[in-house]
């Protein structure tokens, strides 16, 4: 089961806006595909959360898109940031990439996010969030959604 940012938003509100000031703190994030002989590949990678989805858009014909026009398996990090402190956690978002293809869906983000012409644009359907974080500097804190489901937390010290 995948549903897109906007239904992972209504089921968790306050996860899903922690997740969006994660991702919006830096620009660049790092993103996992798969090869052609299944290994991983991570590259660096924009995302932005607009009218209720995720979407990632790429250079043309950038290895990238080509791994999720095979295979539309992906995860995405949100970058740390610098030292050590990763305020607001790590967040990881997981799923699977679609490519659209649609000209006036193409044009209407690009009017919004201006990327370089052409590019390729995937909307995201969600597989899993993933928050971890440390609480009062004695618990790690793993917090876990899949569609469907509730947030599960689990707390180690």
């Amino acid at each position: 089961m995948t549903v897109n940012w906007a239904a992972f938003t209504e089921a968790e509100p306050d996860l899903a806006r922690t997740i969006e000031e994660r991702f919006g703190a830096f620009t660049h994030h790092v993103l996992a595909t798969l090869r052609k002989d299944g290994s991983p590949r991570t590259t660096g990678l924009e995302a932005r959360f607009l009218g209720g989805e995720l979407w990632l858009g790429m250079m043309p014909n950038s290895l990238k898109a080509l791994d999720l026009r095979r295979d539309p398996r992906f995860a995405l990090q949100a970058n740390p940031g610098e030292g050590q402190s990763m305020g607001g956690g790590d967040v990881r978002i997981s799923g699977r990439a679609v490519e659209v293809e649609d000209p006036e869906v193409k044009a209407a983000y690009g009017e919004e996010v201006e990327p370089p012409e052409p590019f390729h644009l995937f909307r995201t359907e969600l597989t899993e969030v993933v928050r971890t974080y440390v609480e009062d500097d004695k618990y790690l804190v793993v917090q876990v959604w899949q569609p469907g489901e509730p947030v599960r937390t689990i707390k180690r010290t």
